[in-house]
């Protein structure tokens, strides 16, 4: 029989106070309004130097110090500072009467909740929303870490822990989309023991503020919005010079790029391929935004860009953007990633195109001047995301699983 509630304890690298929906949303909302609680094991996003607890959406939660700075000591402190904190606060799980112990993208730390878990008789869940080990090896062999050796060695080890340890051991996993269900499992790990989250959106940002939403019939420049990530590895660069294509059809658009760096120089990159470009001046370079203003922005676009640069390791995600551009009734022009290709199909939601300049510049060039079919495609985008990617839906098939493992 199952029990009426689950009770989590719920350690991840994210950040306190979470801010990524699939944490913040997800559990911290949706499994909460289900009558389920969750404590939590988190370390501080802000400057903090002694560990503290504190409540949070009905739960616990025992946030650990951070010392924030750019250089490699500064990051090396802020890594054992997670780590010892979370080790220390593994006693929770005999300490504590929880049913399920949920590790997130943590890797020796979790080894040591793995351990606890199954020494307590307590289930052990593991969520992957990003294959780490993959994208270390990626970035080294790319040339593209700041810190080459740090990267091989911390792919090599998580490759290890993950594949060897974590997964294997696990009572059930959670991972971003279909096709991370399927490369984990080409590494041995039985299929029947992972479930697929996809990236969702609070039902509140369907509901958000009307009274800034824009006609998609505006008489204004053409807006161009991309929402996410600068770093390198994400290839943004790909948007400027597809925005060079667009401006000799529309050249008076203007694009978008909502979100930041950890590292300034790859933001310089992108104003330096503009700027030889001669299009810098069409680029509008906004910096890190709270959610409500990345959001307001976002209404104002005609066109939302999702480009996602087709490796192995991107082709596993499941993108954030496309979910919420959609919601807010956006069409979007994407590339054929498996997961954008699969839901643009069954919306119709928008355009999705090779990852290459001039067919993306098409695509865009096409729905500017089709301003009817673009507003079709926003509604049509809206309702399906409705009727599949609000997390109270996404909730309910993580509480299936949940109590399904219970169960087993």
């Amino acid at each position: 029989m199952k029990p009426k509630s689950l009770s989590f304890l719920f350690v991840s690298r994210d950040l306190f106070p979470p801010f990524r929906v699939d944490v913040a949303v997800l559990f911290g909302k949706e499994m909460i309004n289900r009558g389920h609680t969750v404590d939590w094991v988190l370390q501080s996003e802000a400057d903090c130097q002694k560990a503290y607890k504190t409540s949070w959406t009905g739960g616990e939660v025992w946030v650990g110090p951070t010392s924030n700075g750019p250089k490699l000591v500064n990051r090396a402190h802020r890594h054992l500072r997670r780590f010892v904190h979370t080790i220390r606060n593994s006693t929770l799980v005999r300490r504590r009467t929880y049913n399920i112990v949920l590790a997130k993208d943590s890797f020796f730390s979790a080894l040591i909740y793995l351990v606890r878990a199954k020494l307590r008789g307590v289930k052990f869940i593991y969520w992957l929303s990003y294959p780490e080990a993959e994208a270390s090896f990626y970035v080294y062999k790319e040339g593209m870490a700041r810190y080459p050796l740090v990267y091989l060695i911390r792919g090599v080890l998580y490759k290890f822990l993950l594949y060897k340890l974590l997964l294997p051991h696990a009572d059930h996993i959670f991972v971003q989309s279909e096709q991370m269900r399927q490369d984990i499992k080409a590494e041995g790990i039985a299929e029947h023991k992972m479930t697929a989250i996809a990236m969702g959106v609070d039902p509140e940002l369907l509901e958000f503020d009307k009274s800034c939403e824009r006609s998609s019939a505006s008489s204004g420049p053409p807006v161009l919005v991309y929402l996410g990530t600068l770093i390198r590895l994400r290839r943004i660069d790909f948007i400027i010079r597809v925005l060079a294509y667009v401006l000799k059809e529309a050249p008076d658009a203007r694009l978008y790029l909502v979100g930041g760096a950890d590292a300034e120089q790859d933001i310089e990159l992108l104003r330096q391929e503009a700027r030889e470009l001669g299009i810098l001046d069409a680029v509008i370079f906004t910096g890190f935004l709270d959610r409500r203003k990345a959001f307001e922005i976002v209404k104002t676009a005609d066109v939302c860009l999702s480009p996602f640069y087709p490796t192995p390791i991107l082709n596993s995600t499941s993108p954030t953007k496309l979910v919420e551009y959609m919601a807010l009734g956006k069409a979007v022009v994407a590339n054929d990633h498996p997961e954008q290709k699969s839901i643009l199909r069954e919306s119709g939601g928008g355009l999705c195109v090779p990852f290459r300049e001039p067919e993306f510049a098409a695509a865009i060039i096409y729905l500017l001047k089709n301003p009817d079919v673009r507003a079709a495609m926003g509604e049509k985008a809206k309702s399906w995301i409705h009727a599949h990617r609000v997390y109270e839906i996404i909730a309910g098939k993580v509480e299936n699983a949940c109590y399904n493992c219970l169960m087993n």
